[in-house]
């Protein structure tokens, strides 16, 4: 590649074309910049270069799983990546940046990342690769720092920190967010700059991260996209997807690390925190559903319609109204096999005092659902108002004498075992939960001293409707209400897996000991012992 004369070249780099150099054109040239504008893939193994550790600069070898992932790129407008460590996902990223940026005039990229020197190290990369292509290729840069290029296309790069005022009041036409699952406060950013890039016709999100545990952001978008629940076109890269990387490479690696590092960080696998109050392998499994129909502005999702005959509880937790936590409300199917969730409300606006007309509204639309209400401050103020001044008999009652008594009090006690009690309702598969919002503050919600309580960051209004659900469906008033005993359920499935086991021929085991075992370890669980000791005093 010759150089650019003094005059051509921008602040003294001989390899960059400065703004305002005209181009003569030969019909090479002409023919080739369009084979380039056409193609990611052909632009980018013929002219990008990238500094290898061991050799220096070197041409971009794309491996094929890149060459796939740009086309994915080009055909979708929503995009999120799922790689394994030290795959090439980032400097994948900045060659495909650079294209874009070069073939696509007029166009804003932002480059966001957990820290800003990381993002502007990307840039850096970019800022090697533009200089060592074709000067023809080259738009001419108006300017160029650690921060931002400005081409002359007017096409611009800019590199900063992933925070809620990185590109507020900016038009970015494509966002790229690197190692999203390691950003602090990722909800809060994504959800203030979500409407900045979805508000375009033909503009772009790229997310790329390794693993980093449930319930993230990040891992919210990857399982949407893998449910179908989002916008999201996926794409996974794995240990094996990587060029020299065999089973003795495998093995190696985790001998020098460990089986569980391994899988997070090359083999893909999302671990919870291990505090989560539901193990790891269920939050794994949940899945999230459309809704069927969305009401009261976005703040109500229907599941499932009502069915006629079927039972349903609503359960409610209450705040204050001010911007801050939900009032939110979900309803259950009690009459199906597993319980079902159908319905979810969620407003952190709403005022105490019209709640209950939004309660009474869809609890009378599914067939005069029984309502359960935690009445703690402000609960207290609907548990009222729908009993007393909306007339809305099937409200919960504790007691006919008591004051206050319309609701539940959530208080340590009853909190400790309505969470013990979902436990044993999500872990033995007797509730399903479709609510992508209620399937992320489940897999936040984590042991705090004492209870549990949303991660930092992420709200628990939601989970509390299922806590609540858990304590009531374990106490005698449901039992009398309904006549399924949620205790005996579970311990029935317990045994029926027990059964199960038992060999079919030769010796016949019938199965004393792993009953005797199973109730030895219900009574020794100190959490289990003091929900019994609890419950039976409720009976």
């Amino acid at each position: 590649m010759s150089r650019l004369n003094q005059n051509q070249n921008y602040l003294g780099n001989p390899n960059i074309k400065k703004d305002g150099v005209t181009q003569d054109w030969t019909i090479e040239e002409v023919q080739e910049y369009a084979l380039c504008m056409k193609d990611p893939v052909y632009f980018i193994e013929k002219y990008a270069k990238i500094i290898s550790l061991d050799v220096g600069l070197v041409p971009f070898e794309l491996y094929p799983y890149q060459k796939k992932m740009f086309q994915q790129f080009q055909k979708n407008r929503f995009n999120v990546v799922l790689a394994c460590r030290q795959s090439g996902k980032s400097i994948s990223a900045c060659g495909y940046l650079l294209w874009f940026a070069l073939f696509q005039p007029e166009k804003s990229i932002a480059i966001l990342a957990n820290k800003g020197a990381t993002a502007r190290e990307m840039l850096a990369r970019i800022t090697i690769m533009l200089e060592n292509i074709p000067f023809f290729l080259q738009p001419g840069v108006k300017a160029l720092n650690k921060s931002n290029i400005d081409f002359s296309n007017n096409s611009r790069i800019i590199a900063a920190a992933t925070t809620g005022q990185s590109i507020r009041g900016l038009s970015i036409n494509l966002l790229y967010l690197d190692e999203f699952a390691f950003v602090e406060r990722a909800a809060e950013f994504y959800t203030s700059t979500y409407p900045v890039i979805s508000s375009g016709t033909d503009t772009k999100i790229i997310v790329t991260s390794t693993a980093n545990g449930i319930g993230n952001t990040f891992h919210k978008i990857w399982e949407g996209s893998i449910q179908g629940v989002n916008e999201y076109s996926n794409f996974r890269v794995d240990w094996h997807d990587v060029p020299g990387r065999d089973e003795k490479w495998k093995q190696e690696t985790i001998n020098n690390t460990s089986q569980i590092q391994f899988d997070q960080e090359f083999g893909n696998t999302f671990f919870g925190t291990g505090n989560t109050l539901i193990n790891a392998q269920t939050l794994l499994d949940l899945r999230a559903s459309q809704p069927v129909k969305i009401m009261e502005n976005g703040d109500m999702l229907v599941y499932k319609e009502t069915v006629n005959k079927h039972d349903y509880i609503l359960v409610a937790d209450v705040a204050k109204g001010r911007g801050q936590d939900y009032s939110t409300f979900s309803l259950i199917d009690i009459s199906t096999r597993p319980f079902e969730q159908v319905a979810v409300y969620r407003n952190n606006t709403i005022s105490p005092l019209l709640f209950p007309n939004i309660i009474y509204k869809y609890a009378n639309v599914y067939n005069k659902a029984y309502c359960i209400i935690e009445s703690n401050d402000q609960g207290s103020v609907v548990c009222n108002g729908l009993y007393y001044d909306l007339e809305y008999e099937n409200v919960h009652v504790e007691s006919a004498i008591k004051a206050n008594a319309v609701g539940i009090e959530i208080n340590r006690k009853s909190k400790r075992l309505g969470c013990s009690a979902l436990k044993d309702l999500m872990e033995n598969n007797k509730i399903r939960v479709v609510d992508e919002q209620t399937i992320l503050e489940i897999s936040t919600f984590e042991a705090k001293g004492q209870t549990f309580e949303a991660s930092t960051g992420n709200h628990d209004d939601l989970v509390m409707n299922l806590v609540l659900f858990g304590y009531f469906v374990s106490s005698a008033y449901f039992a009398n209400l309904t006549d399924i005993n949620i205790k005996d359920m579970i311990f029935k499935q317990k045994l029926k897996a027990i059964e199960e086991d038992i060999v079919p021929f030769g010796f016949i085991d019938d199965g004393s000991e792993q009953i005797e075992k199973l109730q030895n370890e219900e009574s020794e669980d100190p959490m289990r012992r003091q929900w019994q000791i609890s419950y039976d005093r409720e009976l």
